[in-house]
């Protein structure tokens, strides 16, 4: 697997939040998951255990592709954001290009915004919003009020298996198979303030952002994991303020274990450090 990194030096766009899923509200596909338990329903001795796992054996396996959706949902209205990419939990890198929807003026969807994932820091491509189309923005996750697991427009998959740390009250639905691949499905709570503490060095900073900027530490969640304790799909149910209450279901697939994922960041030259619309 390579990972190359190139100017690093961050822009004068640190205050830029990309309001590409607060502001355009989304609610989230229910993903591929069966229903039906099949095989062996007896569940495991504990629950949270294997849970509180997963992130480890992301990291064991090295790199994933990944498909998110995050759906919000506010005042009778409901936007879906969808995004698609690679991430290397070894190096704690990824990439994803995240599709926005037409508005409700019916103009035509935004151009994909490439994200690019790396410890502390969000670079995005195409933000619009005044950014000259060749530029990059990026921004501190720790500066953002939720740590970047609303504010992308897609959970960082690093960071949404990383919030299992805090799992909590977990309970084993059952057997079913996601894919074709045979997962067992998990339910519980997990808490970001806890999950930050014993959280991987490159999502910490975030994930203490978001304790305190969440109204509430407590996420509800549903997870599925392969034979392997390998997390095959996260779903996450967010509450957040931003000018309303905002429901927010982000759900992250993975697949393709082992593929080779390369992030290569922007020189300094190419990021935008003109004054950015919120």
């Amino acid at each position: 697997m390579v990972v190359h990194q190139q100017g690093q030096r961050r822009g004068r766009a640190g205050e830029a939040v990309l309001a590409v899923g607060v502001a355009a509200v989304v609610a989230v596909t229910s993903g591929c998951g069966g229903s039906a338990a099949a095989g062996d329903d007896r569940p495991p001795a504990d629950p949270a255990a294997a849970v509180r796992a997963a992130p480890d054996r992301l990291a064991a396996t090295g790199s994933a592709q990944a498909r998110t959706a995050m759906e919000m949902a506010t005042g009778g209205t409901r936007v879906t954001i969808r995004g698609e990419g690679g991430v290397d939990f070894r190096n704690r890198m990824g990439q994803l290009l995240v599709m926005l929807p037409a508005d409700a003026a019916g103009k035509e969807a935004h151009q994909p915004i490439t994200e690019l994932l790396v410890p502390g820091a969000l670079y995005m491509k195409n933000r619009g919003a005044g950014v000259p189309a060749d530029k990059w923005v990026r921004v501190d996750t720790a500066t953002l009020a939720d740590g970047n697991l609303v504010t992308g427009g897609a959970t960082d998959p690093l960071a949404a298996a990383e919030l299992l740390r805090g799992a909590q009250d977990v309970r084993y639905v059952g057997e079913t198979e996601l894919a074709g691949t045979k997962v067992r499905h998990y339910q519980g709570t997990t808490d970001i303030g806890r999950a930050a503490k014993t959280a991987s060095p490159g999502v910490k900073g975030a994930l203490e952002a978001a304790a305190k900027g969440f109204t509430t530490d407590t996420v509800p969640f549903d997870a599925y994991l392969d034979e392997e304790g390998r997390l095959r799909k996260v779903r996450h149910r967010f509450s957040w303020v931003n000018n309303g209450v905002i429901d927010v279901s982000s759900t992250t697939l993975l697949y393709g274990f082992g593929t080779p994922v390369t992030v290569v960041l922007p020189a300094s030259r190419d990021i935008y450090a003109g004054k950015i619309a919120g």
